[in-house]
């Protein structure tokens, strides 16, 4: 008898902590995120950058009045809002903008069209990644400037010297990502995937690229990076008149004029087609990603 109620007791023990953990998941399964209000979203995402960039122009003026530098060496930012507002007015402010980003874009996706097949054909050849493995790493080491006199000389001062900078300095940081990435898989999803039938371009689209999207998706933000200061460095030292008036073709004519608020609403400009892709797409894109595999905490 005694055997028996304590089998019973442990039965019931056992019922109780499995109810238990029932209850826990229950819990985890029913909380709800809900919709952050409008003033905690603007208080948390823009009023710190809004502060930095209202500190950095009181530093700024206040270096100006100090003259620390002689005003054709540091012009102040009325002058170069100045020069903002003139090229609105001329109507050439969008064109300078757009003349870069659409050949920073149409680079990133020629880039990416390239470099995704290439780097799961690294990730799965054996030979392959023996063979192109250490020019990809050289190749994303080298800076991408160096590309441009031969590029050149081979293309001429086209647009197709442009793109086959671009090409140069992003494919083998997009191809290195999703290498990272595949080796980031755990063996047994790829046991798993061909147990059920998943080989060869099956596996690679239901197993290899979900897989490794974290890995793809830090070589995607590298390689549009790449892509938009190798164009920079194109535009600087390449200029002629059919190539049109980008942003690096910008900083360096205002270097040749001696014009510093030119030179200032340049890097603005660059710094701003930079920070504007971030936000608008890639950020995004990591947090669905995150969101999705549970990694993302709502705070």
């Amino acid at each position: 008898m005694a055997g028996t109620d304590n089998g019973i007791a442990i039965d019931k023990d056992g019922a109780e902590d499995l109810a238990g953990l029932e209850a826990g998941l229950d819990a985890l399964d029913s909380v709800q995120v809900g919709r952050t209000p409008l003033r905690e979203t603007l208080i948390r995402k823009v009023v710190p950058p809004v502060t930095a960039v209202a500190l950095v122009l009181v530093v700024w003026q206040l270096l100006v009045w100090a003259e620390v530098a002689p005003a054709y060496k540091l012009a102040s930012p009325s002058d170069v809002w100045g020069e903002v507002r003139e090229a609105w007015l001329q109507g050439t402010l969008l064109d300078y903008i757009w003349t870069s980003v659409s050949r920073g874009l149409l680079g990133f996706l020629l880039a990416l069209a390239i470099g995704t097949p290439l780097g799961l054909l690294v990730a799965r050849v054996k030979f392959v990644r023996a063979a192109v493995g250490p020019i990809l790493s050289g190749l994303q080491s080298l800076p991408s400037v160096a590309w441009v006199p031969p590029a050149v000389l081979w293309l001429g001062l086209n647009n197709s010297m442009m793109y086959a900078v671009i090409l140069l300095g992003a494919v083998p940081s997009i191809a290195n990502g999703l290498v990272a990435g595949v080796d980031q898989i755990p063996p047994l999803f790829l046991r798993a995937g061909r147990t059920l039938g998943a080989t060869g371009l099956r596996e690679a689209w239901h197993i290899v690229m979900p897989g490794a999207l974290p890995g793809y998706l830090a070589g995607l933000k590298q390689g549009w990076a790449f892509s938009w200061r190798s164009l920079m460095a194109a535009e600087i030292i390449a200029s002629s008149p059919d190539l049109g008036v980008g942003l690096g073709q910008l900083l360096e004519n205002g270097r040749n004029n001696s014009s510093m608020p030119q030179v200032f609403l340049a890097i603005f400009l660059i710094l701003l087609v930079g920070i504007a892709v971030d936000l608008l797409f890639f950020s995004p894109l990591e947090r669905r990603v995150l969101r999705r595999r549970g990694l993302l905490v709502a705070r």
